[in-house]
């Protein structure tokens, strides 16, 4: 005598609904029915649910699974070998999230830069627009370029200059722009010579493209307004950006 469907997916840990969806989708044979017409499984089929619910739990989706063949060694091997790089990635990542979360216990800061550049410009006492500009950079040039742009940061940090560009207001005159640039320009040439753009601060993709001058020359058109715009292109212009 056999086992019903909800036996079955009692003794394998698993449930009646499990049972069914892997019939639905090839993973488990269905069993024959007695003369009531229930369904009787029997000891392979058991065997075949505890063989899937392991697979699961090693990270192994569904259709994986279903594709595997118990006769493809090479195959098998090639499918757990993926998993395991997979898990291995995955790993990776958690351990990084929990050391971020381990630093920002210790170091409360804003967590909408990376934690190191975070803790740059709590230093700085960044504006809210110089903040958000930094916020895109760091997304689009992704984690490796932090170290560089918390560099940046410190050395820009209460620039001659500064307050009065945060400050200034769309419709300053040409004088101002001007006496603003002037005070800003030689720190801010200064500082790029110093701390130039290193090669790994970007993914090659984004320098391939030139991604990253469009993204933040973009940024820059919504946070700021048109007179410091003005100003920003004059420092440019003087340290040889443009």
């Amino acid at each position: 005598m056999g086992w019903s469907t909800r036996e079955v997916a009692q003794l394998a840990g698993t449930t009646l609904r499990a049972v069914r969806h892997y019939h639905d989708v090839g993973l488990l044979d269905e069993p024959e029915r007695m003369a009531n017409g229930y369904k009787s499984y029997g000891t392979e089929h058991l065997i075949r649910l505890l063989e899937i619910r392991r697979l699961t739990r090693l990270g192994l989706p569904l259709s994986t699974i279903a594709a595997m063949r118990r006769d493809d060694a090479d195959g098998l091997e090639e499918t757990l070998a993926a998993v395991e790089a997979d898990l291995a990635a995955r790993i990776a990542q958690l351990r990084q999230a929990q050391q971020e979360i381990a630093k920002l216990r210790r170091h409360p800061v804003e967590t909408d830069l990376p934690f190191e550049v975070s803790v740059a410009a709590k230093e700085a006492e960044l504006s809210t627009a110089d903040r958000a500009l930094y916020a895109v950079i760091t997304q689009v040039a992704g984690e490796q370029g932090a170290p560089h742009w918390s560099a940046l940061l410190r050395g820009s940090a209460h620039m001659p200059g500064g307050d009065e560009f945060d400050a200034l207001p769309e419709d300053a005159d040409e004088a101002t722009r001007r006496r603003v640039a002037d005070l800003m320009a030689p720190h801010v040439t200064s500082l790029l010579a110093r701390r130039p753009l290193p090669a790994d601060a970007l993914p090659p993709g984004v320098r391939e493209q030139s991604a990253f001058a469009r993204t933040v020359i973009e940024a820059m058109l919504d946070l700021y307004n048109p007179a410091q715009l003005d100003v920003v292109a004059r420092i440019w212009r003087a340290a040889g950006i443009a």
